[in-house]
């Protein structure tokens, strides 16, 4: 093989059959040629990968073929190795992390394009292990918080106003309590169930939290915090649902990100209630005018993180990235123990 041939082959992890992640097949080491970049593309080396439940999810419903296995991963942080030609905000060299796009091949690969408008530039306080924890669960919780439930920023109003945060020790959970402390005049109420993750809740700068095990609103009301004027729901919300109806304020706002099989709207029409999803990758799959914005917000989030005011969520670094390692991480998701936010960095 010549050197210009083995340049074009990159390592990949990937599927062919959607199968339990106990099976040696659920994700497997294999080569494939490297891709080339298109127009607005960056061709990113990859050191290292963070681990979403969106991965879980797409590897459990969609299925490749053994010519053609499925690529998973969306978040990442690498050096970019080349740039297309109407690029305008990287160039080669250039430290990037990103959250992809959920149309293309994903980040489970030694080479990985993706859009500059969707891709910021890499906190520089951050190794690239922490800095691939952050941009998918930074862009939920930025669009979720201030794009959806459009939370005015500190001194621009919501002085006495409630948030309540549902999985708040999660990936994303981690972030909307960061940035609505930091940045917002909210009081902000998260849900931990358990010891080590209502202490986690408690370091990322929550002011109280409450035990999602048992009726939210009993919760709410027994810890004297009043009504809720905002609440971001990221994990179990039909469980949940009727619980934060009857704790929201009167025309409060209510944003969700995971996906339940049925939702009540008639429960929101007494309080007027407004309800808002969010997918962070609404603007990269519907190439939406201002796709750019996710740029910068990671360029937002990276300064945030290099001044101290907002810091990594990574939970756990699961070591080198391989098919043995990465089926550990789904697995670690699949739990719904994990706390923070699993890597994997290198490839060995």
């Amino acid at each position: 093989m010549t050197r210009h041939a083995r340049e074009m082959i990159m390592k990949a992890i990937g599927y062919s059959e959607s199968l339990p992640i106990g099976e040696e097949r659920a994700l497997f080491d294999f080569e494939t040629p490297a891709p080339t970049p298109g127009p607005h593309d960056l061709l990113v080396r990859v050191k290292a990968i963070s681990v979403n439940p969106v991965d879980t999810k797409v590897r459990r419903r969609r299925a490749g073929t053994e010519g053609a296995p499925v690529i998973l991963g969306w978040d990442a942080a690498g050096v970019v190795e080349a740039v297309g030609p109407e690029v305008t905000l990287f160039k080669a060299g250039d430290e990037v992390f990103y959250a992809g796009d959920l149309n293309r091949p994903g980040t489970n690969a030694e080479l990985h394009l993706v859009d500059e408008r969707i891709t910021g530039h890499k906190p520089e306080s951050l190794s690239f292990a922490e800095a691939a924890a952050i941009p998918l669960t930074a862009v939920t919780a930025w669009e979720g918080l201030f794009d959806r439930l459009e939370v005015p920023f500190k001194g621009k109003g919501a002085k006495d106003a409630k948030l309540l945060v549902v999985g708040a020790a999660g990936g994303v959970g981690s972030l909307v309590v960061q940035f609505a402390r930091q940045l917002t005049d909210l009081t902000v109420i998260g849900t931990a169930s358990r010891p080590e993750s209502r202490k986690w809740v408690e370091e990322r700068g929550a002011h109280a939290v409450i035990d999602h095990s048992r009726p939210l609103a009993e919760e709410i009301a027994a810890a004297g915090l009043g009504e809720i004027d905002y609440t971001f729901t990221l994990t179990n919300s039909d469980k949940h649902w009727a619980e934060i109806v009857k704790a929201a304020r009167p025309q409060g706002r209510i944003a969700i990100i995971d996906d339940p099989a049925s939702l009540d709207a008639m429960l929101l029409k007494t309080k007027s209630l407004s309800l808002h999803w969010e997918l962070m990758y609404t603007r990269s799959m519907f190439q939406t005018p201002d796709m750019i914005r996710q740029h910068e917000i990671l360029d937002e989030v990276a300064r945030l993180i290099d001044a101290g005011t907002v810091r990594t969520t990574l939970g756990a670094n699961f070591g080198t990235i391989n098919a043995e390692n990465l089926r550990r991480a789904h697995a670690a998701l699949e739990s719904g123990m994990s706390i923070g936010k699993v890597v994997l960095e290198g490839w060995g």
